[in-house]
């Protein structure tokens, strides 16, 4: 129910319509506050909103806490739990309502607590989960966060070179204005970024021609991360237009009809022991299609899709195919008897669009599909197995 974006379900979608209005509300009375019409006139009500609101934070951390092993299922409860604490988001939602409640315990830190409220304003980035195209900024920063670390590394090693230059060219003739290297880091701030506040600038000629450099340097310097972000978005919209387009080699897709006496046949999807990295996409039924959720059994004759995760490995797997035709040598063979390679394996046997586990006792029957892992292949492995198929 806390969980953001999960909008299949009536009290999933009202939870969080209920979380955005105490969010809005909340920072509407803070920046009404900071009018004395308001506080002076309304002040009970403000303070009446502001109390409600900040009691919900306080609920909505208690639940988050609560379910943080949902979050983070490879977690016990007590890891999951300090995982939520120490991450950006558990952070922002208990300094949501802490400062709040903390001056009733330590009256003389009030004034301290009540600029930690701004915390609350963080909060907004939870909405970015409703909305696609808030996403994108998002998704952006993340995927370009290397170039645009580079860029402002530049800027602040060209910051740091001009301010000691300006400082040197200088000091000398105006010491109460560029007393140190950090004036001339505020003059460099300010040219570069094209701000130019006026209030320290060179009166030498070598410092204006020096300045006239740095200023046409600050062009080009902004324009670095912004093209970057530029190109970013660019990028991430082609994508997003992209999906479904081609195959997504990130994943893989697992299509299975259940027998009778599958396993699987009465259990919930929640029950089932899939591996990591393995979810159940959806569920065919007939002509209808079901969302696997946890609570969902499975029937026989059900079309079950299983999502995977693409391996992160360098050393790919090869399978053969070996199709038993009539004639073939293995036709009609025990698979314990069959004549191959002690470093060649039967992973399984496919008759009659029904896929079987080999056992030695099996025996082949033409038009059977046998795959077979060789864990040790060469070329004169390859050479006879393609001769003999």
């Amino acid at each position: 129910m806390v969980s953001v974006g999960v909008v299949d379900d009536f009290i999933n979608t009202f939870y969080d319509i209920i979380s955005t209005a105490a969010l809005i509300l909340n920072l509407t009375v803070t920046v009404l506050n900071t009018y004395e019409y308001m506080r002076t006139n309304y002040g009970y009500i403000l303070e009446g909103i502001e109390a409600a609101t900040v009691g919900f934070f306080a609920l909505d951390y208690i639940l988050r806490l609560y379910t943080a092993n949902l979050l983070y299922p490879n977690h016990d409860e007590l890891r999951s739990a300090i995982k939520y604490m120490l991450s950006f988001s558990g952070i922002v939602d208990l300094w949501s309502f802490l400062p709040y409640y903390l001056p009733t315990f330590f009256p003389a830190g009030a004034a301290v607590f009540n600029m930690f409220r701004v915390a609350r304003i963080f909060r907004l980035f939870r909405i970015n989960a409703y909305y696609d195209s808030l996403n994108v900024i998002t998704e952006v920063l993340l995927r370009k966060r290397q170039q645009i670390m580079s860029s402002f590394f530049i800027i602040l090693v060209l910051m740091l070179a001009s301010s000691l230059c300006m400082y040197s060219i200088e000091n000398p003739a105006q010491p109460e204005v560029f007393t140190n290297a950090f004036s001339g880091i505020w003059w460099a701030v300010s040219t570069l970024l094209t701000v130019g506040y006026g209030d320290i600038y060179p009166i030498t000629t070598s410092g204006k021609i020096f300045g006239i450099i740095i200023a046409f340097l600050g062009v080009g310097i902004v324009a670095i991360p912004t093209g970057i972000i530029s190109a970013g978005f660019v990028e991430q919209y082609s994508r997003l237009q992209n999906i479904g387009s081609k195959e997504d080699e990130e994943v893989h897709f697992i299509k299975l009809r259940l027998e009778k006496h599958d396993k699987w046949v009465g259990k919930r999807i929640i029950d089932l022991s899939l591996p990591s990295g393995m979810i159940v996409a959806l569920i065919r039924r007939s002509d209808e299609v079901i969302i696997p959720r946890g609570s969902v059994r499975l029937a026989e004759n059900d079309t079950v899709v299983l999502v995977a995760d693409s391996v992160k490995d360098d050393k790919p797997v090869f399978m053969r195919e070996v199709i038993v035709r009539r004639g073939h040598p293995w036709n009609g063979q025990l698979i314990r008897d069959l004549n191959i390679s002690r470093q060649t394996f039967i992973v399984m046997i496919r008759r009659d669009d029904k896929s079987m586990i080999p056992r030695g006792d099996t025996v082949l029957h033409e038009n059977d599909s046998v795959i077979l892992y060789p864990k040790m292949s060469s070329r004169i492995f390859e050479s006879e197995a393609e001769e003999e198929i």
